[in-house]
């Protein structure tokens, strides 16, 4: 009998600060952030092995994000010491608790990738997770997805993508549009917000845009709705839906990334986490998987912060339902 993969997920992108009120209009607290950071340490949470490819500044808030992320168990060894400061994000929260991000971006270290640096990909990689800011931003975004091109034409990795949309910093939609469909045709696998699809492509239909994109090439495409739970999408159209978990919000900073951690995670953990395998997962194994990170993604916004959790967090959540997972 074949060995069971153990999956190796190296994801590539920006890790930044993230200034959070703390209840003065004045007074700021300093948060680790940037969506993939937050994946990583999701999936590291959820026990898997990770790695993150992010562009350190080797400067005070640099070393606070290399410490937190050590501390998290994510390796950094194809991690860059970069001589540019790290990336601002305020962050502000409405009645409701959702997040609205003013970015300080200019001459940062995230946006700055060479090809020479992301050719330091571990060998043993077996999914790549990317996007976020980093994956459309001058000058480096078009490195990033030179390497993930490479990585889908080669068969080997399972190319992972969510787009999570900045339009203050996406320049105009036709150019974050175009970006972004370049994306999705070197990904297998993508995750989206209903809010980014919204103002990518104003009046269609989630449906209809995720179809468009697995003729683009997308395997799997999943799309997250808020309060409205989560669909996802095969090539015969409407693949599974789950609702909402009910939770007292805090606020939703990271909740989409603490999904795409656990999707993850639930896609490894069914055998369906190969370039091969995302596009043919059975209903049911797709409709557990969509569960275990709408649940993942409900914990996160019940507390302050980008505070995905933690494997056993998700056995305590899950009940009963989570004797079928060795998560």
């Amino acid at each position: 009998m074949k060995a069971p993969v153990r999956h190796h997920v190296t994801v590539v992108g920006e890790a930044l600060i993230d200034l959070v009120p703390s209840g003065d209009p004045l007074t700021f607290e300093a948060k680790v952030g940037g969506s993939p950071l937050n994946v990583a340490v999701g999936l590291a949470r959820l026990g898997m092995r990770t790695s993150l490819m992010a562009r350190l500044g080797d400067n005070a808030f640099g070393r606070v994000l290399r410490r937190y992320l050590e501390s998290e168990s994510v390796d950094l060894a194809a991690s860059v010491r970069a001589p540019e400061p790290t990336t601002l994000a305020v962050v502000s929260l409405d009645q409701a608790g959702n997040a609205a991000y003013d970015f300080y971006t200019d001459g940062t270290a995230d946006w700055q990738w060479s090809r020479e640096e992301l050719d330091l990909v571990p060998p043993d990689t077996t999914i790549v997770h990317f996007g976020s800011i980093s994956a459309w931003t001058d000058p480096g975004w078009l490195n990033i997805v030179d390497l993930v091109e490479e990585l889908h034409g080669g068969g080997e990795v399972l190319v992972s993508y969510d787009p999570n949309v900045r339009p203050k910093l996406c320049g105009s939609r036709d150019q974050a549009t175009s970006r972004i469909e370049r994306a999705v045709s070197s990904s297998h696998l993508v995750k989206v917000s209903a809010e980014d699809l919204a103002w990518l492509y104003p009046e269609v239909a989630p449906a209809a845009v995720a179809q468009g994109w697995i003729k683009l090439g997308a395997g799997l495409v999943v799309v997250t709705n808020g309060a409205s739970g989560a669909s996802a999408y095969r090539r015969d159209g409407i693949a599974a839906t789950r609702p909402a978990a009910s939770v007292n919000i805090v606020d939703t900073v990271g909740a989409g990334d603490s999904f795409s951690a656990a999707l993850l995670a639930a896609l490894c953990e069914a055998a369906c986490a190969s370039p091969d395998s995302i596009a043919l997962i059975e209903s049911e194994a797709l409709d557990q998987a969509l569960g275990y990170a709408v649940v993942a993604s409900s914990i996160t916004c019940s507390r302050s912060g980008a505070n995905p959790p933690t494997s056993a967090e998700m056995t305590i959540a899950l009940g009963p339902a989570s004797e079928n997972m060795s998560i």
